[in-house]
């Protein structure tokens, strides 16, 4: 038998080239940044070759690192899939999803009943801890991702369409010194997702507006937008598919959503995870429900 490099080494190499990061590797395999380096210079002694491209924050795949992973992305789906072929009961299906954890609140939980009573044999290991598309096939079958578009060697499916709402404190827009003009958020603080990170600019620029904030913070959640909102922290930049209740007392609308946003929600995965009954199953339903949602 030919000698292999550790699996851990591999395993971190692949990590780094998805996340593209280090440190994200790192917090994703519950390693220490020194350590994960030095299982990925144990994989590039051994094969004889540097693997990456080494900048300050980032490192990026050189053409012996994408030519590696190339060679090896198949079969390590194809190990996936043995090892969930072993592990899965013959009647119980399940899926790795990752998801926002706002679509999930507002968007799946709602329906998971329903889904259920159509398919009571699948389960879903919901996963809200974000880069989900870097993580598909490894730790994720499928995800729901907020994005312009899609990279092209995965499968997409666009889930709806929108236009940018603002929202904030509901003593904001009520009482004798609402908010009734774009023009007085000029030196306010502006709060967006990181997904959505230029989602001010797009609205000021399409509203031909001459404003600036004195911050623009940035969150990974859009269910801490939110409530950061509700605290009167600042104004969020959501999408109009983001479900903003009417009886909250704390919270509002600031005028009509009129700019068109860029921004989606997508289910994603790699395109031979189709072929997988879970996520095929997922998929037909989800697309159904919210078809009709729109």
């Amino acid at each position: 038998m030919r000698r292999l490099p550790p699996l851990t080494a591999i395993e971190a190499f692949v990590q780094v080239a998805r996340l593209g990061s280090v440190k994200a590797a790192a917090e994703e395999l519950a390693l220490s940044s020194p350590a994960l380096s030095r299982r990925v210079q144990a994989l590039e002694r051994f094969i004889g070759k540097q693997l990456f491209e080494r900048r300050h924050q980032a490192m990026k795949l050189n053409a012996e690192g994408e030519r590696l992973l190339g060679l090896i992305a198949p079969a390590l789906d194809s190990m996936s899939d043995a090892i969930e072929g072993m592990t899965s009961g013959v009647e119980l299906l399940r899926l790795r999803l990752g998801t926002p954890a706002l679509f999930a609140t507002q968007r799946l939980l709602p329906h998971l009943g329903a889904l259920r009573a159509m398919h009571p044999q699948l389960h879903l290991d919901i996963d809200t801890g974000g880069h989900g598309m870097s993580r598909l096939g490894d730790g994720l079958d499928a995800a729901i991702v907020l994005a312009r578009d899609i990279d092209t060697l995965l499968y997409g499916r666009r889930l709806d369409r929108n236009r940018i709402r603002l929202v904030g404190a509901r003593h904001l827009v009520e009482g004798p010194n609402a908010i009734t003009r774009p023009e007085q958020l000029d030196g306010m603080t502006v709060m967006v997702h990181r997904d959505m990170a230029d989602s001010f600019e797009i609205w000021r620029d399409a509203l031909g507006l001459q404003i600036e904030p004195v911050a623009i913070d940035l969150f990974d959640s859009g269910s801490l937008l939110l409530e950061a909102a509700a605290q009167g922290v600042g104004i969020a930049f959501m999408l109009d598919s983001h479900v903003i209740r009417r009886d909250d007392p704390r919270i509002a609308t600031l005028f009509e959503p009129v700019v068109k946003s860029p921004y989606s929600y997508w289910f994603v995965c790699r395109p031979r995870a189709l072929e997988q009954r879970p996520v095929k199953l997922f998929h037909d339903w989800m697309i159904g429900t919210i078809e009709l949602e729109d």
